[in-house]
């Protein structure tokens, strides 16, 4: 059995500039399909606009609002929202005036060379 806490999990950087804490990923654990980290963005922070053309991309926000970018349309994000994210689509969050905290699952399992900018 494999249990992970989340104040165990080393924060870092990723590509796209949200700062990370992986849970369970392919560095972390033996995942085969699937991956789970909690990402950060500070007040007025945003990602890098990117997609992944391989991975299949949910968020899930557990603090703060934001607006998120898919492929062109905006909206308005906050605690409770599930944001599907398909691969190839260009996708950019920001946190609004309040720190911004969601989940980010990926399958297959994120890698940093599935992630592409502008």
């Amino acid at each position: 059995m494999i249990v992970r806490s989340l104040d165990d999990a080393e924060a870092f950087t990723t590509a796209d500039g949200s700062t990370i804490r992986e849970l369970l990923g392919l560095p972390t654990a033996p995942v085969r399909n699937q991956s789970l980290a909690e990402a950060t963005l500070e007040p007025g922070q945003a990602t890098e606009r990117h997609y992944h053309a391989e991975a299949e991309e949910i968020y899930y926000l557990v603090e703060g609002t934001g607006e998120l970018e898919l492929d062109g349309e905006r909206r308005q994000v906050g605690v409770g929202d599930a944001v599907l994210i398909p691969p190839g689509a260009w996708h950019q969050i920001r946190a609004d005036g309040q720190r911004l905290r969601f989940l980010c699952c990926c399958a297959p399992p994120y890698r940093h060379e599935d992630t592409f900018f502008e």
